[in-house]
């Protein structure tokens, strides 16, 4: 029988050059990260210029997210017999094209066809790169390379929307998307140096995403992370609209607010990784409580300043733990079979992505900015009443 494509073999390499080809993947995933949320930081001012309103302008995170869910199984199956590395070059060459794109676009159709492709880049790096560490390295590093690919998700937080919020206000939204372009090159072109030839083997085929998507215990995890990650989106994409207009902040402050933001997203994901191990669960349900408490409070008491950025510490450490205590819950169902349930992992959760951010745009144009805040704490705390009520 041939072997899949979590259980395959590394290629001989000697460390330094196994790690680096890790580090390749992982600078891909974070330049995906950051294309995907960096309209967050820039939302402003992409509505300003093209006169949109700020639901209007929550479109461009809730294409890629459409997009990403129907790509992930389709890209992750058509594509079986494609050599890996060769792929997943492709898709960083296509994310390169839609910076640019973004850059340039005139039209603000031109703007949401930009990001079409990055949710197609999202579903197929996602969804192939993700389980790649157990062919780059050998068996007993495959769970700290595997933490390293994963890190890029808070990284995105920590360090590519604070800094293209940063470039955006200094020097204009279309420059920050011009020079995530740039990075997006040099990942493209690190990828093919650094990372092996990863010939294509026995990957998941349509029957085993069938099987794993008939378990019951399958549904509960896709229900859990549908919930917390609405919850999520449909707040945290009009977090920036919350900050100039109810706390009041300058706007050359808001990239320095996502940055602390970020940090204590990182170290949530850092504290996240010790909790799983104990209890993943009592874990997950932390998260949701404090992302609950956090969403819900900032419209109330978040005119405050130093109460603002309380919060959003508090909000920063509670979603940092969600991306690894969610598909460590799709990761335990079916350990057998784990490349497939990445694939359900993925599309669930950029379908949410993408239905948060249009959610939340149409409760933030048709009411107002904090009672979209207090929606998503309430759905964040029925995610906790589902989470208790999961059958261990």
């Amino acid at each position: 029988m041939a072997l899949s494509e979590s259980t395959a073999p590394p290629l001989p390499r000697t460390p330094l050059r196994a790690w680096a080809a890790v580090c390749s993947v992982t600078l891909g995933i974070f330049t995906i990260v950051t294309a995907e949320i960096l309209p967050i930081g820039l939302l402003p001012l992409i509505g300003d210029d093209f006169a949109l309103t700020p639901g209007r302008t929550g479109w461009l995170m809730t294409i890629p997210g459409l997009v990403a869910a129907v790509a992930a199984p389709i890209v992750t199956v058509t594509t079986r017999r494609l050599d890996r590395r060769s792929m997943l070059a492709a898709l960083l060459a296509v994310l390169a094209l839609s910076d640019a794109l973004a850059a340039a676009a005139e039209a603000y159709w031109l703007e949401l066809a930009a990001r079409v492709l990055v949710g197609l880049v999202i579903g197929g790096f996602w969804s192939i790169g993700a389980g790649l560490a157990v062919r780059l390295v050998p068996p007993h590093a495959v769970a700290r390379a595997t933490a390293m690919i994963f890190a890029a998700v808070p990284l995105g937080s920590v360090l590519g929307v604070p800094a293209g919020t940063l470039l955006g206000e200094a020097a204009g939204w279309r420059t920050a998307f011009a020079t995530l372009g740039l990075l997006t090159l040099v990942s493209f072109g690190a990828l093919l140096v650094l990372a092996p030839p990863l010939p294509p083997v026995d990957v998941t085929r349509l029957g085993v995403l069938r099987d794993v998507l008939r378990k019951r215990q399958t549904k509960q995890a896709m229900v859990v992370t549908a919930m917390i990650v609405l919850a999520h989106f449909g707040t945290y994409t009009y977090v920036t609209p919350l900050l100039l207009d109810v706390t009041g902040v300058a706007s050359e402050q808001v990239g320095v607010l996502l940055l602390v933001y970020g940090v204590a997203g990182f170290a949530g994901n850092a504290l996240a990784g010790a909790g799983i191990s104990r209890d993943l669960r009592a874990t997950f349900v932390a998260a949701c409580g404090l992302l609950a408490v956090a969403t819900v409070l900032l419209p109330i008491v978040g005119r405050s300043t130093p109460l603002a950025v309380g919060l959003l510490v508090v909000w920063g450490l509670a979603y940092g733990a969600v991306p690894a205590c969610s598909m460590s819950l799709f990761a335990r169902v079916a350990p057998q079979a784990r490349e497939a349930m990445t694939v359900v992992f993925t599309s669930t959760f950029q379908a949410m992505l993408s239905t948060g951010a249009l959610l939340g745009g149409l409760v933030v144009d048709l009411v107002s900015v904090p009672a979209v805040m207090i929606c998503g704490g309430l759905l964040a705390a029925a995610a906790l009443t589902a989470l208790l009520r999961w059958e261990r």
